[in-house]
Parts: C-alpha cells; structure tokens; sequence
C-alpha cells in the first residue's frame, strides 16, 4: 500500500508538473526557440546601438502609443516619446552614444507569447562609465518579439 502511494504521488507531481509547461490552450510552451530569438533581439538592440543606429536600437520595442518606459523616477508612453527621450539624452549636443553591453540577462517565458527579461546594461563613453538594471516585459507579435515595457534603472 506504501509504494502504491508512492507511486500516486510522483505521477500526481508529474502531472502538475507537465501542466506546468503547457498553455491554457493546451499548447506547449517551447521555450528554447524563443529564449533564442529574445537573445537575438537584445543582440540586435546592441548592435545597432553600438553602431551609432538608434532607430536600429529601436526596433526592439513595440512601434505602439502604449508603450512605456521608466527611468530616472519619470514615466515615458509611446514608441516616439521614447525615442525622443534616448536622442535627447544620447544624440543631442555634447552627448554620445559609447559602447552598450547587457549583461547577466535571465529571460523568462511567462507564456507563449509573453516573457520577462532582467538585467544589467554597461555604458562606456568617452566621458566614462555607467550602468545599472533593467526588466523588460515583451509580448510575441506579428513582427516577432517585441518589448512594451522598459524599466531602466541607473547604479
């Protein structure tokens, strides 16, 4: 009777288990894929950052009037505003762009067609160093994985 409920038990985790990295649709969640292709977006974002391309850059965020991004303690909606905002603050007189790197990233599948991405960003410009955190909230759309909210912190 012991190793019967035993056995119960471990098909009962293994059920929650594989429920776990399902859908509510009853669609597996890969994870791997898109992992990948997030990885691959942040690398884009680099890349064109670091080649002085900042529409590049921003083609990894959601082209949408809902999109959000804070920073600094203000809040930012809508693709435009923030580019607008990285000019101002990376392209404007006296400012550069430098060499970004993102580093220690952890992302996270919340869905299939949602992830979370935290962690940190490295500046270095002529002028010096900066750095800080980051969480991300991306959503998979017709144009792939895209990010619609930002949450950028300085160190």
């Amino acid at each position: 009777m012991k190793q019967q409920t035993h056995r119960t038990s471990l098909v009962a985790i293994l059920v929650v288990t594989l429920s776990a990295a399902t859908t509510a649709h009853g669609q597996r969640i890969t994870g791997k894929g898109e992992v990948a292709a997030i990885r691959a977006l942040l690398n884009a974002q680099v890349e064109a950052w670091n080649r002085g391309d900042l529409e590049g850059f921003m083609d990894g965020y959601w082209a949408s009037e809902q999109l959000t991004f804070f920073s600094g303690g203000s809040k930012t909606r809508g693709w435009q505003a923030t580019l607008d905002r990285y000019r101002k603050s990376y392209q404007s007189e006296g400012a550069e762009m430098g060499h970004l790197e993102f580093v220690d990233l952890d992302i996270q599948l919340l869905g299939p067609n949602s992830a979370l991405v935290r962690g940190g960003w490295q500046l270095r410009t002529l002028t010096g160093e900066q750095g800080g955190l980051f969480t991300l909230v991306l959503r998979k759309t017709g144009r792939g994985w895209k990010i619609i909210h930002d949450h950028t912190s300085r160190r």
